[in-house]
């Protein structure tokens, strides 16, 4: 079977710096070099998030990134979280405020970066059908 495996994706943001140093602090990563209009995090498994500020200053369209964290990682996490006044939620919706899922057997959390990017840790995959 072929695969393709994600090397990088871009990030939207009205400020790039502001919202890579966001993202890379609350996951525990660095923000690297810039990268002609991109201000790069790597995730460590492969896949840069590149963070780029649209020319046209259009509004940023909030979208989803989800990340697979380590199970003895993941509190702290949550407490970066709360050491930078950022809610969590235990659902996508954010209708469960300051509250974790156990979903598939592991732990996770939504919240909010700078541009409203709806952003997810979780420590265990989703069972998808076969």
């Amino acid at each position: 079977m072929m695969t393709a495996d994600l090397n990088h994706t871009a990030v939207f943001a009205s400020d790039k710096r502001a919202s890579a140093r966001f993202l890379a602090g609350i996951l525990g990563l660095e923000v690297g070099a810039p990268f002609g209009p991109f201000i790069p995090v790597d995730t460590g498994n492969g896949v840069t998030l590149d963070f780029y500020e649209s020319p046209d200053g259009a509004p940023v369209a909030p979208q989803h990134y989800a990340f697979l964290v380590p199970d003895e990682e993941f509190d702290t996490m949550i407490d970066r979280l709360k050491a930078a006044d950022v809610t969590y939620y235990a659902d996508p919706n954010h209708s469960e405020p300051h509250r974790i899922n156990r979903l598939f057997g592991g732990r996770g959390a939504y919240f909010d970066d700078p541009d409203g990017h709806n952003m997810e840790i979780m420590t265990r995959p989703y069972a998808r059908p076969a």
